[in-house]
């Protein structure tokens, strides 16, 4: 699995030594997507297709095999996806790229079918949502959590307060990769379940300041608003220092920073 801003969350929780009883799943119901922001430039989805050798162009977005997971089921007839599991869901693409406009419906619908699961996507489209939403959306799916990821100021000042205008039950801010200092102050309220932060993976990562990542912390404290530190990045900037941290140390060396707000031992904002 490769190791991206992304996965990262969903590692965190999976590696949390306290005792859960809450499973984890990915459904990946299309797979490819277009450059669209700084943030892009060195997007994991490309560096995984090259390292595979994918056939296919890593813009070009194409249904996948799985499109259908949520509603499978076992031999005894049960769900694969087992009622409760969260699933994390499109994160080899965007949820509302134009490439997948076609399929979106369908996803919807089963989304709205297996309520029995907690879906959670990121997007970098939050300006598209609001004409791709199912008829009976209202304020939002009670087991849907949508994530707005911004990388700068620029992004955030443009996306943020798209996000908070529309009608969404669970909502989140994924900071990733963190380019630069950002104020997310005034995006900051009770609508936010949790800000998550991470620097830039891969052989290309920029720089990330830890006193950015620090800057945001106190934003959310002030806020009160639940803060995870999930993944260091490769190249982290602490105290003058630029420290190269591989890529499986990344999300451990986050954890260990022990910087976490408001998130339980069960890896949940609370």
């Amino acid at each position: 699995m490769p190791n991206n801003p992304y996965v990262c969350i969903t590692n965190l929780m999976r590696k949390n030594p306290t005792k859960r009883t809450q499973t984890y799943s990915d459904w990946n119901p299309w797979h490819g997507c277009s450059k669209i922001s700084p943030g892009c430039a060195y997007c994991y989805v490309y560096r995984q297709d090259a390292m595979y050798g994918s056939a296919k162009s890593s813009w070009e977005v194409r249904k996948n095999a799985d499109f259908t997971l949520p509603l499978k089921r076992k031999r005894d007839k049960s769900w694969k996806l087992a009622p409760g599991t969260v699933v994390f869901t499109c994160f080899t693409s965007d949820f509302f790229v134009d490439g997948a406009d076609a399929w979106r419906t369908e996803a919807w619908a089963m989304m709205r079918q297996r309520s029995d699961l907690m879906f959670f996507f990121f997007t970098k489209r939050i300006d598209r949502m609001g004409d791709h939403l199912p008829a009976d959306w209202g304020d939002g799916y009670p087991n849907v959590i949508i994530g707005c990821t911004v990388e700068n100021q620029a992004m955030a000042d443009y996306r943020l307060p798209i996000f908070l205008q529309l009608p969404i039950r669970h909502r989140a801010i994924i900071v990733a990769p963190l380019l630069e200092a950002i104020d997310l102050s005034p995006y900051l309220n009770q609508d936010i379940e949790e800000v998550s932060v991470s620097g830039e993976s891969g052989v290309e990562a920029r720089i990330c300041d830890y006193d950015w990542i620090l800057n945001i912390r106190r934003q959310c404290l002030e806020s009160n608003v639940p803060f995870r530190f999930h993944q260091t990045g490769a190249k982290l900037l602490k105290n003058g220092r630029i420290y190269r941290i591989p890529r499986k140390f990344q999300i451990a060396q986050a954890y260990k920073a022990n910087i976490n707000y408001r998130i339980g031992a069960d890896g949940k904002p609370v």
